[in-house]
Formats: structure tokens, sequence, C-alpha cells
């Protein structure tokens, strides 16, 4: 967390908060993130552009007109705050800002699980943060057939954990990984050699439409993710299964007294929330 609709929701704020602005100075107040922040970024980027900006998976690119790439990840906890000018007093874990001159950007990270990092922009996908990356979820080469024939060659592995695989598909997290195997009626224990063709027609098509309704939410709040602008996502009012063990599912009339509700396990060591009625 944050997973790819907030990672998109965050990109889409920013593009449109800061734009294409240029860079008049970058302060390190933490570095020790998941990797140290390299102590030339501040130098490096200093007078550059941002030209451009993108998602790849969870990352958020941002292309500079001095031949960087910026790659942030946003791990555990990490969240981006927006600001009209230099703020007199920066909050406690804000550990790196972005100063242009069309605003500032603030990245806070309490558990600093994050990454902020460069590369040259012609080695961007050889990279070796994307290098082994599966394909994105919105991209025209998801189809059931590609899906089918990665599933094979993973064959022993449930599917809950197959959606988690980034080499597979890229940005699915836990929480939209229990979504999108509701919305296809599979049980997240299902291993992926028992996932037929049809099923992978049917996960292909709701992965899509779990993440572009919470990309439209703004994301999922459940802990430390907020939007830039400092408000809430509210998919997690949407969340058919997720975090809702005991509960009836929307879609079910079972007797919960006989049932129990949605149930919770643990898998890969993530929570993991389904519904045995529905999803087989």
């Amino acid at each position: 967390m944050p997973e790819l609709p907030e990672v998109e929701t965050i990109k889409t704020a920013v593009s449109k908060g800061i734009g294409r602005a240029s860079i008049i100075e970058m302060i390190i107040n933490n570095g020790r993130l998941r990797e140290q922040v390299p102590a030339d970024m501040p130098e490096k980027i200093k007078g550059a552009t941002i030209t451009s900006y993108q998602r790849i998976a969870k990352y958020m690119v941002m292309e500079l007109s001095c031949g960087l790439d910026l790659l942030w990840h946003m791990g555990m906890s990490g969240k981006i705050k927006l600001a009209d000018k230099m703020p007199e007093k920066l909050d406690k874990h804000d550990h790196i800002v972005i100063i242009t001159d069309k605003g500032v950007i603030i990245y806070n990270d309490p558990r600093r699980f994050g990454l902020l990092t460069y590369c040259e922009k012609n080695k961007l996908n050889s990279c070796r943060w994307f290098n082994k990356i599966g394909i994105d979820p919105f991209d025209s080469k998801l189809t059931k057939d590609y899906l089918y024939n990665k599933l094979q060659n993973h064959s022993k592995l449930p599917i809950k954990l197959a959606l988690l695989n980034q080499e597979i598909i890229a940005g699915i997290g836990n929480i939209y990984a229990s979504e999108i195997l509701y919305e296809s009626r599979i049980l997240p224990t299902r291993l992926a050699k028992d996932v037929t063709l049809s099923d992978c027609d049917e996960l292909v098509k709701n992965t899509r439409k779990v993440l572009q309704k919470a990309i439209d939410a703004g994301g999922s709040t459940l802990r430390d993710y907020k939007k830039p602008d400092g408000s809430m996502g509210y998919f997690q009012q949407q969340h058919c299964v997720y975090n809702k063990t005991g509960q009836r599912c929307p879609d079910c009339k079972c007797n919960l007294a006989k049932t129990g509700g949605i149930k919770r396990s643990v898998m890969g060591g993530r929570s993991t929330f389904y519904c045995e009625s529905l999803q087989k």
C-alpha cells in the first residue's frame, strides 16, 4: 500500500498540481529509505524541467529535461503532499522536498519503505526495477491467453499469489487481488493450473473493472494513504470482501449463522478475504 490505483491517483494529482515545472532545489532531510536516496540527486536534477509523468506498476515516473527519470515508489506508508510554497515548518517524516517554480512536492514516509532514485531515460525499461516487470493491467497485451499461459508456468501457485506476482501482471496488490477474485468468483486458494481459459477471461475483465473503479474513487484509504491534497480515497466504501470478515458479501444471500460470512486467511504473509458460498 499504496497500490496501482493509489499511485495512479497520486501521479494524476502531481501532474495537474505541478505539471511542467522547473526544479529549483531538492532537499534531502532523511535519505535512508528502502534504499539510500542518491546523494548526487539534488545536483543532478537542479534546474531541470519535469516534462512528463507516467505510472509503471506501482511506481510514479517523472521524466526530466536533463535526460533522467525520477522513480518514486511509496512503499508501505509513503505519501506525497503538494504545497504552493515551502512550509515554514515541515511535518515529522517529511523526508524529501522538491521545490519547483510551480509549487513544492513533499515526500512523507513514517516507515521509510519507499524509494526515490533516478535512472537514465534511455535505460528506463532495462533498469533493475523494471527489467522483469509484467504487463500493465490496462495494456492491450494483457489477454486471457497471455494470463492462461503464464499461469501454466506457475501451476502450483495459488491464484491469489499468482495475481500478486509482479512478473505476471504489474501493479496488483493485496487489496485488489481479493476484490478481483471475488468479482471473478474464484477462490484465492485455487491452484493456477486449475484456472481455465474462461476463468482467465473473467480475471482480465475484472482486473480492469476493479482497478478502474478504484482509480475513479481516488484509491482506498485504510491506514496511511491520502491523496496529495490531503483528502482520503473512498474506494474502501466499495470493497466487497477486503477487511470484511464475518460480514455478508454484497451478492450473497447466505445464512450468516451457518456460513460465518466472509472468511479471512493468510496467504504469503498477507490477509486474504473471500466468500466460500460464491467463490469456487
